[in-house]
């Protein structure tokens, strides 16, 4: 029996605002509100299995698209359960926020789980669109889009990895990180993030109702460059690293990699 797509969303929300309120229980008596980005990319990546198991579509499709969005959401989960969560202190935006909303920060941060939950839904429509796809085969678009997800998957995996050695060395304490992809970007995890969205878009060229895979990018760009992300981040950074890391931003580009500016210039 079909099951209705309006039904597989809505139930992919209520699940991932379940598992928001678990975790907000779990933060509220730890006092560590990171671990709602790792809740975030866990929600999403268990939605993509939901979604294979329940939409109609090629098997082989639904089966890649699930790989591709839970592979990405439970390996971006751990990292940042053990670069975030695992025997550290909360991360510096949400010891921010919590000072900002004092006695109230309990039920702001609710709020704020809630909120979370309710992006899964709408930035997993492309998924779900992506399952749905009729073609009877792949095409060359589902096949680019394969490898823009391995080169975005890839590099993010790299720009974690780098940033995690050079922070393990008690040496480096209270200096910038300019190894690797860092030489070239001051936030590369963010530019691949970010890249990572635009392999659904690839794959969504011609399917019925692909404009909708545009969400993802689109919406993620907008939180990662103007909310949550990079604002937060660059003032964390000034903040702990001074005038090392103004240095940084003078010489380094944002978030798109590009070879470093000389210093003074």
């Amino acid at each position: 029996m079909s099951i209705p797509p309006l039904t597989i969303v809505l139930t992919g929300w209520l699940a991932a605002a379940l598992l928001m309120v678990g975790l907000w229980l779990v933060q509220t008596r730890r006092r560590n509100a990171a671990i709602l980005d790792v809740g975030w990319c866990l929600s999403f990546g268990l939605v993509a299995i939901g979604y294979a198991l329940a939409v109609q579509g090629l098997p082989a499709r639904r089966f890649l698209v699930a790989v591709l969005a839970a592979t990405w959401g439970f390996r971006l989960a751990l990292h940042l359960f053990f670069d975030r969560v695992h025997e550290k202190p909360e991360d510096g935006r949400y010891q921010t926020l919590r000072r900002q909303w004092g006695d109230r920060a309990p039920l702001y941060f609710f709020l704020l789980f809630q909120v979370e939950a309710l992006a899964i839904p709408i930035l997993s429509l492309p998924l779900l669109v992506l399952m749905q796809n009729p073609r009877p085969t792949f095409s060359l678009w589902e096949l680019a889009g394969v490898l823009v997800w391995l080169a975005a998957v890839g590099g993010e995996w790299a720009a974690d990895r780098q940033l995690a050695r050079f922070r393990a060395d008690p040496l480096n304490r209270g200096r910038t990180c300019r190894n690797g992809l860092w030489r070239y970007s001051r936030h590369p995890n963010y530019f691949f993030e970010g890249l990572h969205w635009w392999a659904y878009v690839l794959m969504g060229v011609g399917v019925p109702s692909g404009w909708v895979t545009l969400l993802g990018p689109l919406l993620m760009t907008v939180a990662l460059l103007k909310i949550s992300g990079l604002p937060l981040a660059e003032a964390q950074a000034l903040a702990n690293r001074g005038e090392d890391y103004r240095d940084y931003q003078r010489t380094t580009s944002a978030v798109i990699p590009w070879f470093p500016k000389q210093a003074g210039r």
